[in-house]
């Protein structure tokens, strides 16, 4: 196996992912900090690096729409956005989702507005957490590379047949550059086969997705629920294959430093990158402070997560979201310790909203600010408030 290094962004490892999956219909809307994501494809195609339909739309909405009748018919679709953009998609979601339509979508996360803001954090990918999409969170250029190919492998199996959202952070990924090993084509080609879907054929016209009685639907919603449950096995069967082929192992979460820390951290995309770094910190200090990075967020990891804090005092969740008062990712996380047989205090905290920087010094200084509360706190509470 040979791999090639470039130096790319965030946008730019995803559009080679593209590329390199081969992608037949790619359908998208510019919105900062999406848009260089696409014109790298579109300059793909342009130069015939990449044989594929760019269908030009004048909406995220469209956009998808677009991608889903290119799916059903048979091409392997691709589209990608931010904020206001997978809002005016929402509707689409779910007739994507629960449609059961195979398909790759780059979200580029982004605050949503008001106030207008082009800068990052979670709350627009974690607000369609409910619409069926399976969603992965990257943390840096080669991770977003390597999940656009995992997640088309992923999205087609017919034990899954459902739309993968790829999320990573605006600016931070998207716009910074580092080394990232781009696969050859003929090793991406071994691993990800041709797309087969062949539910339309013009010569056996069908209806899809009619109207039906509320038993059926139930049949229908409990189909789709069985295989979001079964793609937590296809995506560990992805993740070791990737591995095996490519040398780069991934999974639904991350441990980082001593897993046996007293206390753990626990963040997505970038703002992990930074808790890595404030971890050694930390570590080096004598504090004895662990990490769990969420990559899969759709299906959530409960097992996992219940079983890689099982020694753990207290968890801190560095949370990029907001949804009411609440973090929407310590949401998550308190609902998977909740049934937990230990289950260690979570202590919330509410940063990086709207672009503001998460710096590894940042996390030092909030850990440290932290401690006495946690060690003062009667230990087992499941929610505890810790700022932001």
């Amino acid at each position: 196996m040979a791999e090639q290094i470039e130096v790319l962004t965030g946008n730019a490892a995803a559009a080679y992912a593209v590329k390199l999956a081969k992608a037949q219909v790619i359908a998208a809307y510019p919105i900062t900090p999406q848009t260089t994501l696409v014109e790298r494809i579109a300059d793909f195609i342009t130069k015939g690096e990449l044989k594929a339909e760019y269908i030009k739309v004048e909406s995220e909405h469209s956009a998808l729409a677009a991608c889903i009748g290119a799916s059903l018919g048979g091409a392997r679709a691709f589209t990608a956005t931010s904020a206001q953009g997978l809002l005016l998609m929402q509707e689409m979601l779910f007739w994507a989702a629960y449609g059961r339509t195979p398909m790759v979508m780059a979200v580029v996360t982004r605050a949503i507005a008001p106030p207008w803001n082009m800068w990052s954090e979670h709350t627009d990918a974690l607000s369609q957490r409910d619409s069926g999409w399976i969603q992965i969170f990257c943390h840096n250029n080669q991770e977003v590379l390597d999940t656009v190919i995992q997640a088309y492998k992923i999205s087609e199996d017919k034990r899954v047949m459902l739309p993968v959202m790829v999320c990573f952070d605006g600016f931070e990924i998207s716009h910074t550059s580092e080394n990232v090993k781009v696969p050859e084509q003929r090793d991406v080609d071994d691993f990800l086969p041709s797309y087969d879907n062949d539910l339309i054929d013009p010569e056996k016209p069908k209806l899809l997705w009619n109207g039906v009685y509320p038993d059926d639907a139930f049949k229908f919603k409990m189909l789709f629920s069985e295989a979001a449950q079964k793609s937590k096995d296809v995506i560990d069967e992805v993740h070791k294959e990737f591995d095996l082929r490519f040398g780069r192992r991934y999974s639904a979460i991350e441990v980082y430093g001593n897993p046996d820390s007293e206390i753990i951290l626990i963040a997505m995309g970038s703002v992990a990158s930074s808790a890595k770094a404030a971890v050694d910190v930390l570590n080096k200090e004598g504090l004895p402070i662990g990490l769990i990075r969420i990559r899969l967020f759709r299906p959530f990891p409960t097992n996992e997560l219940q079983k890689a804090v099982e020694r753990a005092e207290a968890i801190v969740v560095l949370d990029r979201s907001l949804s009411f008062t609440r973090g929407i990712l310590s949401t998550e996380v308190a609902a998977a310790l909740y049934n937990a047989k230990r289950r260690p205090t979570l202590f919330e905290y509410i940063t990086g909203l709207g672009g503001a920087v998460v710096s590894h010094r940042s996390i030092v200084e909030a850990v440290k600010h932290l401690l006495p509360k946690i060690r003062e706190q009667p230990k087992g509470v499941l929610w505890m408030k810790a700022g932001g």
